[in-house]
């Protein structure tokens, strides 16, 4: 007994150790089992856990602490199957239990070893794959956040030269001095390297001349290297006899650090559109300068599919494709420098794309996703700034699975707030979503789609734990291996509203807990706040996640709402019901904002400020409007809700006023429109000024200096009001006041200086608002007398009238001149980007002190300088130039000439960009000033005239203006003799004006028989005089002659009522207008007069003909395309009692049809004849009067019907076709209508054939044809019809060729044959009566002819039966003709007789009725009588 249990038990072991080695064998391939560094377990019901590791009591046992519900079914669990198992082996004995546990053992054993060696390997294999990875995140290039300074010494000291570096791998620093690896020098001991956690340091014990020079520091590694350097500087010195004497060893000068140079503006782009900004630098960038970072509202922007950036040495760029309204805001392009970061930033607009639907609104934006569970996401986004032709009604939501790229509607009802829960969604499934905006219109623009979402449970990384075991290792266990005993779950908890509005609530819970291994979904229900009757509320619709969306609810009821939790094993028990529920209250739009502002901040923007309204809750920010003041065209400024309470509105016109207002964002939609602002004016605020420039020294004696400066480039909007000097001997470095009050030249003589000093100076612009930045100090000069020959340097070097390819270069003469005087000025010029010297522009000095420079590239970069001659040579050159580039500005005009209102020669010149305390400064050659005894000169806001009193050639010359802050907006004019005299000419026509005609005398004829004569000016004062002369006499107004004079538009008119003979004449219109006056005459006689008197009397007639019925249209004819010809006429002003007739020729026709509602009648003739010629007449009347119209219809009128009819019936003309015949062919034409009076002709091959002797022609009312008698193969070919309506020739073709001739030729030869037997056919010509009626005991004799080549044979017949010569009957035959004789015919010999005869090409039966009577009776009364 014992030893069949243990092969039992050891069989059982061997099955069952061998499925646990394909088990554990299978979960290795299905990568169940996690370490740290995977993501699954061996085992799908318990977790394999090494015995010598832990043991599942050992975890479970927690002490007394707290235990999840799911520990504690586990434990319970364990429990059992271990208090099974020990049962199971007391039915073994003694001795078999302890092989089988050797067994158990051993197997226990080599599992626990491969379970061991499996994990461990998979754990480091693991281990190494995720330390690589981190490996390969912390990598970075070497870089030196703290790169090397500059030092400068002492011979003999010491310096240490520090920076700091950072990368991933570590970088190894190289030392070089002068590009030469630092230990190829001499004196290594002097020498010392240090490098301490990224710090590198290198020391010089002992700094000598010869140590000086450039150190680098290169760091290197696998990703790259990166440099940086400094100049180290020793100073020599060493005492002598004669003074001090230093020496500096040559320092190579230090790479110029880059800076920005060219940036973009505020700029706008549309919707969908792409953005391009673009940045330059002033020099090439640094190796630690050219990681260039772009920022939108202060977040880093990234390399993707839609947003490209680019960094070039020269360069940076920005590219966003597709733009959406999101990407609107603040841009931001930083630059590292030494100093820290170099930062600038601008605001672009993003304007609304373009709509299918006209007046749609703009599309929402800010589309976002939260919530995400298994089939359910709820919705946010922000409403549209623009409304479209009406307010928004509501928004349409749309979704799309990624991989499948189709939008769908969510829900076909509008939702009104900017939020929704969306349901219904498919597990596990990527989603994007948009939002499109309603209104009265239709959909808008859609939105920007939301970043893709993946439905999920997101409690799933909540049900997994983590246990850390030796050697840093991690066994990981879900809870879905724990709950695997669970089958009917429990029910949910919590159930509460997570979100209410007024159209719908969101009823949240959470799963039970332990909720089981299988999936859930729910059953939701609910029932009304205290009563206990539960409907399903979730009906026909899966939920399967803790959220569930409500819209039929009653507002006004609470509601309680329970939850059931289902899964393939059942239903649990309801859940506690929710607290009572019910719709909140209608979210109302938020209050828009108030007390706005509007400040002024440049040439093309305004400040705008607001306070928030007084309840803030929900407001998500603030749109923008504005408008041109004195029009209605409001436009929408930020397309993205401003958050902050202030803006700069950019894109605005200078010098124009604007108005502006506010509305509140939320969810609920956008706020009422705020008030408006008062109307602000652009223009730049006012500010202090900048800093002069181009500090020269003009002269000096030993003791005193002459400094001579440049305006402030930009003046702040107001004049400058004085300058401050400051000076600075270089030897002490502190900088004093030269001036203490503020003086308005640019040039200062500084006195009480030491000769022989060196000195500096320093100049502050102020201007009203104060003082502005000093300028950047002057070189130093030397204090000593000037005693050279040559002069000194000119100064003030103004640039004007810049354009595309010129400009105008005006300075001052110098003070100091030298032994004698100056006698002229050479000007050189340089390109900006040019190394080589200067290029002398002036061939010989010229004597002005300006000079028009021409032949620029346009576009270039210029500078220019002056130097001044005299008889000892060459002077100082001028300080240069500011930089100008060779361009016209937008909006940059010329001066204008002209002759104003009053006859005034005057020159006017227009600034765009004039500002407040700006002045325009006329003058005469660039120097001289205005006369103003012979001009005078007016300024009205950026408009500036200056008007000669009395010109003549001495006003003739050079004439200039600038602005007084801005000298480069300028222009000149050359005012020569040519334009004086052509301007006086004008001024003299100006001043004795004439009057200026538009339209001549015109003469009209008005419907009623009025005449109406008039001429047009141009527009005339409220002042001006009119004379009107008839016949050298002035007319007045009268009743029948009525004069209009409408000043305003110019106008002049004569009504005359009724004209008459003594209206005939000459008729002049003598205007005056203050200085301007005209006069005009019309010549109304002969010719013209009689006509416009025949036409006024003819159209008075006609007027009171239409007083009574009338007609409005008169008798005309039409041809249709059924060639009926229709005549029909138009009555208008008829009444019940009017009545209508027809005429032709004088006699009534009474087939008219009249339609009184419409007032048309017509008569229709459907087959035109030569009867149809003659006179026609409508008469319409009634009491109030009567109207004839008459249409005669002869002659040429009717040719043109038969035309007209002729055309139609050729237009309707189908195929030619072919008819066979025993005679030949018959080609035939069907029309609708045929009229004899077009005219037709048949052709052969182009050959007419109508006339041959074989052929005849023939018609009738709807066919034309031709026949063709004895066809032949010759026939075979095109024939064609043309037919001829009196104008144009229409054609019909057949080509009777191939098989349809050989089909055509068969069947006449047939037709032929056919017709052939029924000629010679067997027939009867001369036959019997149908009855024939006898009296009893008479003979009957029936006689019959017949024909037929050859003769026929005859037959008689009674009955169908043949008859033969007998006593009763005799049969003769005579040629062609038979007689049946009846003797003494008896009642017996009634019946049917017949005739038959027939030869060889047929026969033909003939039969009579005989019926015989007896005396006394009376015959048939159909039958014959013999």
């Amino acid at each position: 007994m014992a030893t069949k249990t243990v092969t039992f038990r050891c069989q059982e072991e061997q099955e069952h150790q061998m499925a646990h080695s394909m088990r554990l064998s299978a979960q290795i391939k299905k990568r169940k089992f996690q370490s740290s560094d995977e993501e699954a377990s061996y085992s799908d019901f318990y977790p394999i856990i090494p015995g010598d590791l832990i043991s599942a009591k050992e975890l479970l046992d927690f002490g007394k602490s707290l235990r999840h519900r799911t520990w504690q079914v586990l434990r319970q669990t364990m429990a059992t199957d271990e208090e099974w198992q020990r049962s199971k082996w007391t039915l073994f004995g003694n001795e078999a239990e302890k092989v089988e546990v050797e067994v158990i053992r051993n197997q226990h054993i080599i599992r626990t070893r491969a379970d061991r060696m499996a994990l461990r390997q998979q754990a480091e294999k693991r281990a190494r794959v995720h330390l690589k990875f981190l490996e390969d995140l912390s990598l970075k290039p070497p870089d030196f956040p703290v790169p090397l300074h500059c030092h400068t010494v002492w011979e003999g000291m010491g310096v240490k030269l520090s920076c700091t570096v950072q990368g991933c791998p570590t970088p190894n620093v190289t030392w070089y001095k002068d590009g030469l690896p630092l230990k190829k020098f001499n004196h290594p001991w002097n020498y010392k390297l240090q490098q301490t956690y990224g710090l590198n340091v290198l020391e010089i014990r002992r700094c000598s001349v010869e140590d000086a020079g450039e150190y680098k520091a290169v760091a290197s590694s696998p990703l790259g290297e990166a440099t940086t350097f400094a100049t180290l500087t020793v100073n020599s010195f060493r005492a002598s006899s004669a003074g001090m004497e230093y020496s500096w060893s040559p320092i190579p000068a230090p790479e110029a650090e880059a800076r920005f140079e060219s940036t973009f503006t505020p700029s706008f782009v549309k919707e969908g559109d792409s953005l391009t900004l673009c940045c330059g630098f002033s020099t090439a960038l640094l190796p630690f300068q050219q990681d260039v970072a772009w920022f939108l509202d202060g977040v880093p922007l990234r390399e993707s599919s839609r947003v490209q950036l680019q960094t070039s040495l020269s360069s940076a760029s920005l590219t966003v494709r597709g733009v959406h309204k999101e990407q609107e805001g603040v841009y931001t392009v930083r630059l590292r420098s030494l100093e820290g970061v170099q930062e600038h930033s601008a605001y672009i607009y993003v304007r609304d794309g373009s709509s299918e639907v006209v007046g749609a609104p703009g599309s929402p934006l800010q589309v976002q996703c939260r919530d995400v569970n298994r089939d359910y996401v709820f919705l946010s986004w922000q409403p549209p700034s623009a409304d479209g032709a009406s307010p928004v009604q509501g928004y349409y939501v749309e979704r799309c699975e990624i991989g499948v790229g189709e939008w769908v509607r969510c829900d076909e009802a509008l939702q009104k707030l900017c939020h929704y829960p969306l349901q219904g969604l498919k597990e596990n499934t990527l989603y994007q979503f948009r939002v499109q905006a309603v209104n009265q219109a239709g959909a808008g623009r859609p939105s920007k789609p939301s970043d893709p979402v993946l439905t999920g449970d997101p409690a799933e990384p909540g049900r997994t734990m983590v246990v850390k075991v030796d050697r840093g290792r991690e066994i990981i266990i879900t809870k879905d291996q724990l709950e695997s005993q669970i089958r009917v779950p429990f029910p949910p908890t919590d159930v509460h509203a997570s979100d209410v509005t007024d159209t719908y609530a969101v009823v949240s819970w959470n799963e039970p807990e332990p909720r089981g291994k299988e999936p859930l979904t729910f059953y939701v229900e609910r029932s009304i706040a205290g009563r206990g009757s539960w409907q399903m509320a979730s009906m026909g619709m899966v939920v399967s996640s803790p959220r569930f969306a409500v819209y039929d609810l009653q507002k006004g009821t609470s509601y309680c709402f329970r939850i059931r939790s289902v899964n393939k094993y059942g239903v649990s028990e309801a859940s506690e019901p929710s607290p009572p529920i019910s719709l909140g209250a209608p979210q109302a739009p938020p209050a828009p904002a108030h007390g706005i502002l509007a400040l002024p901040d440049t040439d093309s923007s305004v400040l705008l400020t607001w306070a928030e309204p007084k309840s803030k809750e929900g407001v998500l920010g603030y749109y923008l409007y504005s408008c041109e003041a004195g029009t209605s065209n409001w436009n929408t400024v930020n397309n993205k809700p401003i958050t902050g309470t202030r803006f700069t509105v950019h894109g605005l016109s200078s010098q124009k006023q604007y108005v502006f207002r506010v509305k509140s964002v939320s969810r609920a939609g956008t706020s009422e429109y705020s008030e408006e602002t008062r109307p602000i004016l652009v223009k730049a605020a006012i500010g202090t000024p900048s800093s002069p420039s181009a500090i020269a020294l003009l002269n000096c004696t030993g003791t005193e200096m002459v400094i001579g400066w440049k305006a402030p480039a930009r003046s702040g909007g107001d004049s400058v009001r004085g300058y401050y000097l400051d000076q600075m001997d270089t030897a002490l470095e502190v900088w004093r006041e030269v001036n203490i009050k503020s003086i308005k030249e640019r040039i200062y003589k500084v006195s009480n200086l030491l000769e022989g000093h060196y000195y500096q100076f320093r100049v502050i612009a102020a201007n009203m608002v104060g003082i502005g930045k000093p300028s950047e100090p002057s070189q130093a000069f030397l204090c000593k007398e000037w005693t050279m020959p040559e002069p000194g340097c000119p100064y003030d070097l103004e640039i004007r009238e810049v354009r595309g390819t010129s400009l105008v270069l005006l300075w001052e003469r110098p003070l100091y001149e030298g032994r004698s005087p100056v006698t002229g000025y050479l000007v050189e010029i340089r390109g900006e980007d040019e190394e080589e010297g200067w290029t002398s522009l002036t061939q010989e000095p010229i004597t002005d002190t300006h000079l028009k420079v021409s032949s620029l590239k346009a576009g270039k970069t210029y500078r220019l300088r002056v130097t001044a001659v005299n008889e000892a040579g060459v002077g100082m050159p001028s300080l240069p130039s500011e930089p100008i580039t060779a361009q016209t500005k937008p909006g940059t005009k010329d001066i204008e000439i002209g002759v104003d209102d009053d006859g005034f020669i005057f020159l006017a010149y227009e600034s765009q960009q004039i500002s407040q305390g700006s002045q325009f400064l006329w003058a005469k050659n660039y120097r001289d000033a205005i006369d103003a005894g012979r001009a005078r000169v007016e300024t009205s806001k950026n408009r500036s005239t200056l008007t000669f009193t009395s010109p003549s050639e001495e006003d003739l010359g050079l004439y200039t203006v600038a602005i007084s802050d801005n000298p480069e907006d300028s222009s000149s004019f050359n005012f020569t003799a040519e334009d004086l005299e052509r301007l006086m000419e004008l001024s003299w026509q100006v001043r004795n004006p004439l009057i200026a005609l538009q339209s001549p005398w015109q003469v009209e004829v008005m419907e009623k028989g009025e005449v109406r004569f008039w001429l047009q000016t141009e527009s005339l004062s409220a002042s001006a005089e009119l004379h009107l002369i008839l016949n050298d006499r002035e007319i007045s107004s009268t009743p029948a002659r009525k004069i209009n004079f409408n000043k305003a538009e110019g106008l002049v008119e004569i009504l005359f009522q009724e004209l008459s003979q003594a209206d005939e004449g000459s008729y002049t219109a003598q205007l005056r207008d203050g200085r301007a006056k005209n006069q005009f005459t019309l010549v109304f006689v002969d010719e013209k007069f009689r006509q416009t008197l025949a036409k006024s009397l003819a159209n008075r007639a006609d007027w009171k003909r239409k007083a009574g019925p009338h007609f409005l249209e008169f008798l005309s004819w039409t041809v249709t395309e059924e060639c009926h010809l229709i005549f029909k006429c138009k009555v208008t002003n008829v009444s019940k009692d009017s009545k209508l007739k027809w005429f032709k020729d004088g006699a009534e026709i009474t087939q008219a049809v009249y339609d009184q509602q419409s007032g048309v009648s017509t008569y229709t003739v459907e087959q035109v004849t030569k009867k149809e010629a003659g006179v026609y007449r409508a008469v319409v009347s009634d009491s109030r009067g009567e109207d004839v119209t008459t249409l005669e219809l002869l002659d040429n009128e009717f040719e043109k019907v038969q035309q007209h009819l002729s055309k139609q019936c050729a237009l309707s003309a189908g195929p030619m076709e072919i008819q066979c015949t025993a005679e030949g062919f018959k080609l035939y034409c069907s029309l609708k209508y045929y009229l004899s009076y077009m005219k037709t002709a048949w052709f052969f091959k182009e050959k007419r054939i109508d006339q041959e002797e074989r052929t005849k022609v023939g018609s009738s009312i709807q066919k034309v044809w031709i026949e063709i008698f004895n066809p032949t193969e010759n026939d075979k070919g095109k024939y064609s019809l043309e037919m001829f309506d009196g104008q144009e020739t229409h054609r019909r073709t057949l080509d009777l060729s191939g098989q349809a001739f050989a089909d055509a030729l068969l069947e006449y030869q047939r037709l032929k044959q056919v017709a052939l037997a029924e000629r010679n056919r067997a027939r009867v010509t001369k036959g019997l009566p149908d009855v024939v009626a006898i009296m009893e005991n008479k003979s009957l004799c029936l006689t019959c002819f017949a024909d037929g080549d050859p003769a026929p044979e005859m037959f008689w017949l009674k009955n169908e039966r043949e008859l033969a010569s007998s006593n009763q009957y005799s049969i003769t035959h005579d040629h062609k003709c038979t007689t049946l004789t009846i003797n003494n015919v008896t009642t017996e010999d009634s019946g049917n007789y017949s005739v038959f005869v027939r030869n060889k090409y047929g026969g033909q039966t003939v039969n009579v009725t005989v019926s015989v009577y007896k005396h006394g009776e009376k015959p048939p009364s159909n039958a014959v009588e013999l």
